[in-house]
Order: structure tokens, then sequence, then C-alpha cells
């Protein structure tokens, strides 16, 4: 029997995500985002947030992280992010594409996290050459991060506030946000707009939607929310991505949130990971190469040990560039059944 532990991203649609498909297919519907269950989505998220909220579902977190930053950055404009970033790495450069020619700066930083210290060095060694360098604008954090680490939400704060102090909008990848709200045990505002975050790419894929993903505008009082909306909105049906059954995206997103389903199937993920996390530390042959704090295990051991796991029909990704390094990586619906056998895989 092969088991997967490839990536949470070729995990299966959850029943109640596939119910809510269905149910969004009877009958007709407005097109384009007019139908009812797009439009209760700004109400339904300002609710789980606790702020006014603006929505805009589309189904591709590339997709998201990209029009967040093109929405607040000019083409001669910087977007600061880790040097691990998804956007950085992993998106072969919508964001540049998208925002006709921003730049992304990378900062370094352990555990695939930075510092606000070092956001602060990040912005000064771009300041003093006026229009001759990039204009700072905004900052990018991802949550969990590409690592498999979490950021506290006075680490978000912090940086939230140097960003601030800068003019900088802070923007956060949340391809796996469900997965670390229900690590932190916080409210989602507490890592989002409450410590300083004012877009953030809402990931449902990932963790048992089908193809399913939102851009999140929070209101911070400044009066801009139309203004950044439209811009948003203009750049979605622009990159092609303003889909007409808009409906079967948005319900999927209505169920996601509905009843806490995102957090348990989040903390199923989680608690499948540690489980493994826990033998990989207890193996006297293998160890993390960081620590586990939400649904993505990487484990250092020797090529000899992985092919030992690939005969046994374990399937992992072996890191690029890393033949002693592979991340194995926890869903919604991952069996303890198939947790025990790899963890028992371990063993000579």
């Amino acid at each position: 029997m092969e088991m997967n532990f490839r990536s949470d991203n070729e995990s299966p649609a959850a029943p109640a995500i596939l119910a809510a498909i269905q149910e969004a297919n009877e009958g007709r519907a407005w097109a384009y985002g007019e139908d009812h269950w797009s439009q209760r989505l700004d109400d339904a998220f300002s609710e789980l947030f606790g702020t006014p909220t603006t929505v805009l579902p589309v189904s591709t977190g590339t997709v998201a992280n990209s029009i967040a930053l093109a929405t607040v950055t000019p083409p001669w404009g910087s977007v600061f992010c880790h040097r691990n970033a998804h956007i950085l790495n992993d998106e072969s450069g919508a964001p540049e594409f998208y925002g006709n020619g921003l730049r992304l700066v990378p900062i370094d930083g352990p555990d695939g996290k930075f510092t606000a210290e070092r956001l602060q060095q990040a912005i000064r060694a771009t300041e003093g050459f006026g229009v001759h360098s990039y204009q700072a604008s905004a900052v990018s954090l991802t949550q969990s991060t590409e690592s498999g680490t979490v950021y506290q939400p006075a680490e978000i704060e912090s940086i939230c506030d140097t960003a601030r102090r800068h003019d900088l909008v802070s923007h956060l990848d949340g391809a796996r946000f469900g997965n670390a709200v229900a690590a932190l045990g916080c409210h989602p505002a507490d890592v989002s707009w409450r410590a300083g975050i004012r877009l953030l790419s809402f990931g449902a894929s990932k963790n048992g939607c089908m193809a399913a993903e939102a851009l999140l505008i929070f209101d911070d009082g400044n009066d801009d929310m139309e203004a950044l909306r439209e811009r948003a909105e203009r750049l979605r049906k622009r990159s092609g991505h303003l889909l007409s059954k808009m409906r079967y995206v948005s319900a999927q997103l209505l169920a996601y949130i509905r009843d806490d389903l995102w957090l348990d199937m989040a903390r199923h993920a989680n608690a499948q990971a540690a489980r493994f996390a826990a033998a990989v530390e207890a193996h006297p042959e293998t160890s993390l190469e960081y620590s586990t704090e939400a649904n993505e295990v990487f484990v250092r051991w020797t090529g000899a040990g992985f092919r030992r796991l690939e005969d046994a029909g374990i399937q992992f990704l072996t890191w690029p560039g890393r033949d002693d390094l592979a991340r194995f990586v926890f869903s919604h619906c991952t069996p303890a059944a198939e947790t025990d056998a790899l963890c028992s895989a371990l063993k000579p």
C-alpha cells in the first residue's frame, strides 16, 4: 500500500466541502460573484475575524498573493520577505509579473522566520538613494512558514509595527493559516489584523477545499477600503481570475469556516505531524531540521534510510539539493493508521 506524505495539496476535498459544492450546483445563479454565496462572504469573514473584512475569492494561492502585493505596491516598489518565502522561490515570478516589475527583497532568518530587527536593517539598506532605488512598500510573512514553524502573535505585531513606522503595508501568506491558528490556539484576529496585518491570503485548498482561496482586506480605519477593493478587483479581472461561476468557490469557503471545520481539519493534520515528529526525535539515526509546529515535518537522515521508506511504499519529498533532508506533510484526512505505519517504518 502506498502512503502519500508528499504534500497536503495532494489530499482529497473534505466531504463537507463536496456537499457544499453539490448544494451550490442546484439550479442557476448569477455569475461573476453576484450569486448569494459570494455576497455572503464579507459578512461571514467579518464575523470570523471580528472586524470589517473584504473578501475576494480566487482559485490559487499564487494569485491571492500576487494580487495582494500588486494592490499595495507600485511597479517601482519593493516587498520584503523571507529568503525561503513561497512568493520568492515558488511562484515563477508571478508577484513581479502582476506588480509590473515590483521587487522582492529577501531577508535572512532562522527557522523560516525573520524579526522586526532584521526588517529594520533591510529597510535601512535601501534608504537614502531617492529615485535611484526601489521604494519600500510592503512586507510579506508566511504563516505557517515554509519551514513548518509558526510566528507567535507578538512576533507578527513587532514586525508590523516596524513596517507601519516606515509606511509599509503588511501582508500575510496564509496558505496554511488554519494550521497555524490551530497550533497557536488563538483567535484568527490575533495573527492577522489585530497584529497589524492588512492583507491576508487565506488558504483553504491545502486543508480540505478544492481550488478555493481568498484574498482578505481588513479595514484599519484609514478610509481606503473602497480604493483597495476596487484596485484588487480590477487586478483579479485583468489577470483572468474573476470566475464566472464564482459560487462554487464561495460555497466552499462558507462551508470551510462554518462550525470551525477549518480548525478541526487543521488540528487533525497537526496532531499527526506531532506524532511523527516525536518518532523522529526518538530514533537514534534521525533528527528534525526545524521544530515541528504545524503539519510539516522536516527530517534529516541518510539517503539509505530514505530509500528504505520509499521501498516500503512511503511517498515524501526529498528536499531539492539535499540527499539528507526530506519533508513529510500531514493533511486533514491522514489516517492515524498511516501515521503509525510511517513511524514503524523508521525502525530497522
